[in-house]
């Protein structure tokens, strides 16, 4: 066989292995139109949660380039803002240690330049735990509708003043229904990736979700809501209705 034909058989061979990884990587879980107003770090093609073990594998895939757009550091935490690929669950927050049905509870992958609320991790391995929120990490939210937030608008929960809810070990100290567990997102090329363990895997394969690409913002008065949805990017369903049924 001469050289040429054969490099030209070995690149086509390579390429199909290739497309037929990526088609997998993309089956199952909701997949989403590509859309031509959203930019593609945040244009939403496929959300998938599935299950290895007691592991959960949360997925999110984009146009391109996720995790490239980040927000501008303003300098100050009053009206600073987060980017977020998240996903939505019908999973009760008692099971990652908030009380019971507190919310809609979501894994979200976050950035935000202006504050750090990750104080048990060195995201950047500069010997300092509060100078990288700009990193993306990982947080457990919980979501209500909150129409001080905007008409239709959901935001993190507030913890009243006084009031001493059951909240994770991994509690960062704000006054908000927010976890920051550090389990590490990997974000390569077009996806965004988390697996979580759990000692009970079951609450998490009869789960339903959804995927959302989204912008937070901490209110300029720096007090409730503290911490609102304000900008909604991209919604994996469309409409919110978490279609997606895990290993499917």
């Amino acid at each position: 066989m001469k050289l040429i034909p054969l490099i030209s058989a070995l690149m086509l061979s390579s390429l199909s292995i290739a497309s037929a990884s990526a088609h997998q990587a993309h089956s199952g879980g909701i997949k989403a139109k590509q859309q031509t107003d959203v930019i593609a770090p945040f244009d939403i093609i496929h959300a998938k949660i599935s299950t290895e073990g007691n592991t959960a594998i949360f997925h999110i895939a984009v146009s391109e380039n996720a995790g490239t757009s980040k927000p501008t550091k303003t300098g100050k935490l009053a009206g600073s803002r987060a980017f977020a690929y998240v996903w939505p669950t019908n999973i009760d927050s008692f099971e990652v240690g908030f009380e019971h049905q507190a919310g809609i509870l979501a894994l979200a992958v976050a950035t935000h330049p202006d504050f750090d609320d990750t104080p048990l991790f060195d995201e950047n391995r500069d010997g300092k735990t509060d100078n990288d929120g700009n990193i993306w990490h990982s947080h457990w939210v919980v979501l209500q509708p909150n129409e001080q937030c905007g008409k239709g608008a959901l935001g993190v929960v507030d913890i009243p003043k006084g009031s001493k809810p059951r909240l994770p070990k991994t509690w960062p100290g704000f006054p908000i229904l927010l976890d920051s567990p550090g389990w590490q997102p990997t974000i390569n090329g077009e996806t965004v990736e988390v697996r979580i363990p759990f000692d009970d895997i079951g609450v998490v394969n009869s789960a339903q979700f959804d995927g959302v690409t989204a912008g937070l913002r901490i209110n300029v008065d720096v007090h409730a809501p503290l911490f609102c949805v304000v900008d909604v990017f991209d919604i994996a369903s469309g409409d919110l209705s978490l279609p997606g049924k895990v290993n499917q």
